[in-house]
């Protein structure tokens, strides 16, 4: 199971520490047990109730504005998979679920996913999140999604852990201090596995400078939710960009290094 902060929708089209360890981990899956589906639950499906993509071929969605026609000339061929899609909609009952036939995959999938496996041949499924639920309600539904996992699943968490897009700073090379404070203490959470921090990461100090919304860091609790309890926690990549964004990428269950 991975969480990938995947930051400016340009680093599709980059190639920098963040993408290399990206394409390092995706490479280290496919020489393992390479998975036969993923499932992803990305930040950019936030709304009203919970969905999931139950089409053959979903489209790629360029869910933005203002950049080069370059990334929006990129497509993420992969095809779906409504067989896992209705198993989603089975684990999580009686939690209703839609079957969503008009989303697609979002450049919260498709950004990172195109660096993890390029080749676009893994069948992805998007789950939406619930913006109506409470943090504690996302980390509930990663542990029930868990037993895909040995299905052959690979469950993937696309945001990142700090987002504040209100005091972005292009061009600047060190990140503030309360995005540093707030990411070391997400991470030890993650080290000793503590779930009541990761759910009330409001308490903490710089919680509300470093999450001023929380469709970025959720998906880091689905991705904690579904670990199991032997599961070692790798780091993937870690960093700062443009002074508000954290881009700490981690892996549950999974050699990295």
């Amino acid at each position: 199971m991975v969480f990938i902060g995947h930051g400016n929708p340009m680093n599709t089209l980059a190639d920098n520490s963040w993408t290399r360890s990206w394409r390092a981990l995706g490479q280290r899956l496919v020489d393992g047990p390479t998975p036969r589906a993923v499932l992803c639950v990305s930040a950019h499906w936030y709304g009203r109730g919970t969905a999931v993509t139950a089409m053959a071929t979903p489209r790629t969605i360029h869910d933005f504005g203002g950049f080069p026609q370059e990334l929006f000339d990129v497509q993420y061929p992969a095809p779906g998979d409504p067989a896992l899609a209705q198993q989603v909609v089975e684990i999580l009952a009686p939690q209703a679920v839609a079957a969503d036939r008009s989303w697609g995959l979002d450049h919260g999938t498709w950004s990172v996913l195109a660096h993890v496996f390029p080749d676009a041949d893994l069948p992805i499924v998007q789950l939406s999140i619930d913006a109506t639920e409470p943090p504690a309600h996302h980390l509930e539904v990663g542990r029930r999604l868990a037993p895909l996992r040995d299905d052959g699943v690979l469950i993937v968490g696309s945001g990142n852990i700090v987002h504040n897009l209100g005091r972005i700073a292009f061009g600047q090379d060190e990140p503030f201090d309360w995005n540093v404070r707030f990411d070391a203490h997400i991470q030890g959470a993650l080290e000793a596995g503590d779930d009541d921090a990761l759910v009330d990461y409001d308490d903490h100090p710089d919680g509300r400078a470093a999450v001023p919304t929380p469709e970025h860091y959720l998906p880091l609790l689905y991705v904690a939710g579904a670990r199991h309890l032997d599961d070692g926690l790798n780091v993937v990549c870690d960093g700062y960009d443009a002074g508000s964004l954290s881009m700490r990428s981690i892996a549950y269950g999974l050699t990295t290094d």
